[in-house]
């Protein structure tokens, strides 16, 4: 691999990254719906988390669970589909996974919406589904199971799976450079995910994390990692549910 291939490679990822598909969804959608900032929080209180990012969550707060999931997949596509043609030009080469990093620099930090986007994890998915499509399902699946059993905290089950990329992809590939891709993907997210993690630790210090755990069934992820925690014990059932709420889920 040459310079200038990975400056290209590096290039193309960064600009194909920086496409909205939340912005894209909402156009079509919900034109009159401003996404570009959202309230975290319980019903119950007037405490509020808020987050400035533009992506499948908010979609899914202010739209629905259906158009988030098919955020997720559009954002994993943008990804996941130049990943593969650089693993098919380049091949013997590591320049499909500086497509995929750089992938996922513009999804955080788009060139085309003020270096305003998402946090990361649909575009982490999406070069992982490139890379080894089994990944996507073992390392997700591991985080919630680890953040349930281990910290019995939302939060860190929907973060999760992202800190078992790297074992996965050493155990897989035994290649330093898959284990760098999977390190700098983390760093990345964790830089991206600053100024929600400073609010949530605030609200955790002040014992309103509940609030925010609430908040995240909005997401179909949230929705079915407390579906999991509450099934085998892990979770207590949130008072919303238990009777404020009528019909449950719906």
């Amino acid at each position: 691999m040459t310079l200038s291939i990975a400056l290209l490679a590096a290039l193309g990822g960064y600009l194909i990254g920086s496409i909205s598909a939340a912005r894209f969804v909402t156009r079509i959608f919900a034109p009159q719906v401003d996404i570009s900032r959202t309230e975290i929080g319980s019903s119950k209180s007037d405490d509020k988390m808020v987050a400035d990012f533009v992506s499948a969550t908010t979609i899914s707060m202010h739209l629905g669970t259906r158009l988030g999931f098919l955020t997720v997949v559009i954002d994993m596509l943008k990804i996941a589909i130049p990943t593969m043609i650089a693993k098919r030009l380049w091949p013997g080469t590591s320049t499909f996974l500086i497509v995929a990093t750089t992938a996922m620099i513009g999804h955080i930090w788009p060139l085309y919406h003020g270096f305003k986007g998402g946090r990361g994890l649909s575009a982490v998915y999406g070069g992982m589904f490139a890379i080894d499509w089994i990944g996507v399902f073992a390392t997700s699946l591991a985080g919630m199971v680890f953040g349930l059993v281990v910290f019995r905290d939302v939060l860190v089950a929907y973060m999760a799976g992202l800190w078992f990329v790297l074992p996965w992809l050493w155990f897989r590939t035994h290649d330093p450079h898959h284990l760098a891709y999977g390190l700098v993907v983390n760093v990345i997210f964790l830089l991206g995910m600053i100024p929600e993690m400073r609010q949530y630790l605030a609200f955790k210090r002040e014992g309103k994390d509940a609030d925010l755990a609430e908040a995240m069934q909005t997401t179909g992820m949230g929705r079915g990692i407390y579906k999991m925690g509450r099934r085998f014990g892990l979770l207590d059932e949130p008072a919303s549910d238990a009777g404020d709420r009528p019909g449950g889920d719906g």
